[in-house]
């Protein structure tokens, strides 16, 4: 069965032709991807809001988040490495359908909010560099959404230097930037002291949590790391756990320096002048070449955003792909996907923008950071109860003192957004901010019940830890073929795809050619690994291809009819087509789903196109 979403790029980097310092750098390089997300433009709104309201206060905050960060990025690894799931397919492993699909909700909602501020951050690094229009900006940011695909046709490897050399774009940036403001290294050093909180420092302080520690990305990087192939040893899984946990230790390090950076920065030039309440990124970028004296300032603050933009863009796809495909087992097409997400980003950016105006959009940056930071537990509970059970996660389980420390940074990020939550609905009671009505029939309501799911999700029984618990995979099997007849054909292909529909493609096969005709049975691997790789793909999903097309040919052995079979890899357009005329087979059949128009447009359809490329009849079964 299919045990993985985005089996696309799952083991498609062989570490084992590797050795040494070699080894090494094939494991580098999810957590780079991963790190984009912890400097996206939100992290930018709520640093420099930070920065400029309190100084150097927050730095602590943002070390913190850190830290939380890298410890549970490293969890989120290890579920990868060892498991072979990423945390939604854990989750839907570990809950029940309403559960999973509430935390699927959730996560499409914090995912939808990264967007948000990838959206505004592009259309406002557009502005800052070729003075166009917010509005323009983010209309034009809908056409980044194919960048993903583009580059994904290069292989995983391109794409992550891809996004490191976005990263580096960032991180010289701002390291120029830092050099000429030149910052007061003592009170720099002050700053990672821990101080009180008041009301507007905790929501701030919030935003750069959520920000920082962004829900996404803990399902991201548990999927990211299977994109590499080792053997599933004892010292193998220890070694690719060793690994990628410096591969992430590097890579947060960077983004906490971008990140402190931007801090730093609006600490010594808008604090130190007395401008306290400069969050505007807009704003920011004009004040920069007055205050600093440089005209090099703004152009390189500019250029960096767009860059944060882009990189995080990328990332936000994956992570949607993959909390669709674990937590409710449903595959759209990639484009398909990245316009949905787009599009419930770039709605509200409009709204906001030709109603409010664009002063609020910096705002909305910084409210996005906040919603992520409130969808974080419902990712990190589930994340931590997986990787401490030894039922699932054998002798890799998580020490007792690694277990204590996840819990504490858990309470830490639920107990900073439950009295956020609880001063804001404070605020909304006693100064009537809404509708007496509306507070009670829905906002109290849907805020208990979804105080109710976080209780639920952290004391529930997890039902992976019973024997009978199983994952479904992306395919439907049948256990036994029903066959019939025999008729004229001597070399008849059969398109299979593990549904219900091959017990009657493979018996209107055998109908037409009986036991003296041969048999292929035709598979395509359709993984975005396939599609970079062809035939050198390796992942989880086309082993286990081969064991369900080997479980056919079996059943139709026994029954003294003669069976091989062709595995492809790509587009089934074009692969099913490529495979009859290379085989010189007299005859197709193919099932179909009965899809209407709708469905087709979302989950593709292959029979039209196949038709047209074959030289051979072809028996379409419904």
């Amino acid at each position: 069965m299919n045990n993985s979403s985005l089996q696309s790029i799952n083991q498609t980097v062989d570490t084992n032709k590797s050795t040494g310092l070699k080894k090494f750098f094939s494991f580098l390089g999810p957590a780079y991807m991963v790190s984009v997300g912890y400097m996206d433009p939100g992290n930018w709104a709520t640093d420099i809001a930070g920065g400029s309201q309190f100084g150097y206060k927050l730095i602590w905050v943002l070390l913190m988040s850190n830290l939380i960060a890298q410890l549970l990025q490293s969890l989120s690894a290890r579920l990868g490495l060892v498991s072979g799931l990423d945390l939604a397919q854990a989750s839907r492993k570990s809950y029940n359908k309403g559960v999973n699909i509430c935390l699927y909700i959730l996560a499409e909602i914090a995912i939808a909010a990264c967007d948000l501020a990838e959206v505004i951050g592009m259309a406002i690094g557009l502005k800052l560099l070729f003075g166009m229009p917010l509005m323009y900006g983010v209309l034009i940011s809908v056409l980044d959404t194919f960048l993903l695909l583009v580059l994904l046709n290069y292989g995983v490897r391109k794409l992550e230097a891809f996004i490191i050399a976005l990263v580096t774009i960032i991180g010289v940036s701002f390291l120029v930037q830092m050099i000429i403001a030149q910052p007061v290294l003592t009170d720099v050093m002050q700053g990672f002291i821990p101080t009180a909180l008041n009301h507007d420092a905790l929501y701030i302080s919030i935003g750069i949590i959520g920000a920082t520690v962004m829900p996404h990305n803990l399902y991201l990087h548990s999927s990211l790391v299977q994109t590499r192939k080792f053997e599933r040893t004892i010292p193998e899984i220890k070694k690719a756990i060793k690994y990628n946990f410096i591969d992430s230790t590097i890579a947060l390090n960077v983004a906490f320096f971008i990140n402190a950076a931007l801090l730093i920065l609006a600490a010594a030039t808008f604090y130190k002048v007395g401008m306290h309440q400069v969050s505007d990124l807009q704003e920011a970028h004009r004040l920069l070449q007055p205050i600093l004296g440089s005209k090099y300032a703004p152009m390189l603050f500019a250029i960096a955003l767009i860059a944060a933009g882009q990189s995080s863009t990328i990332t936000g796809t994956l992570a949607g792909q993959i909390v669709m495909e674990g937590h409710i087992n449903l595959r759209m097409q990639p484009w398909v996907r990245r316009i949905i997400t787009r599009v419930l980003a770039v709605i509200p950016a409009l709204f906001v923008l030709v109603y409010y105006g664009e002063s609020k959009a910096t705002e909305m940056l910084i409210g996005s950071q906040v919603i992520l930071s409130l969808q974080l537990g419902f990712a990190v509970i589930p994340l931590i109860r997986y990787v401490s059970s030894k039922t699932t996660m054998n002798t890799f389980a998580i020490s007792l003192k690694t277990k204590i420390t996840a819990w504490i940074c858990a309470a830490i990020i639920v107990a900073l957004n439950l009295k956020l939550v609880g001063e804001q609905l404070q605020n909304m009671y006693t100064q009537s901010i809404v509708n007496p009505i509306l507070f009670y029939v829905l906002i109290l309501p849907l805020t208990l019940a979804i105080l109710a799911l976080l209780v639920y999700i952290t004391f529930v029984p997890l039902k992976l830890d019973a024997p009978q618990a199983n994952l479904e995979g992306m395919h439907e099997r049948t256990n036994e073929l029903e066959l019939h007849v025999k008729s004229p054909y001597k070399n008849i292909a059969i398109a299979v795809d593990f549904s219900n529909m091959d017990d009657k493609a493979v018996s209107h096969a055998i109908a037409q050619g009986g036991l003296l005709a041969s048999y292929t049975l035709i598979h395509v691997v359709e993984t975005v690994g396939a599609l970079v790789f062809g035939k050198d793909v390796d992942d989880k999903e086309t082993q286990d291809d081969l064991v369900h097309i080997n479980g056919y040919i079996a059943q139709l052995q026994a029954k003294g009819y003669t069976v091989n079979y062709k595995l492809s890899f790509g587009n089934p357009k074009k692969a099913i087509p490529t495979t009859v005329n290379e085989l010189s087979c007299d005859l197709l059949v193919m099932g179909v789903h009965g899809h209407n128009t709708f469905m087709d447009l979302i989950l593709g359809t292959t029979v039209e196109t196949v038709r047209h490329n074959i030289k051979v009849p072809l028996l379409i079964v419904n």
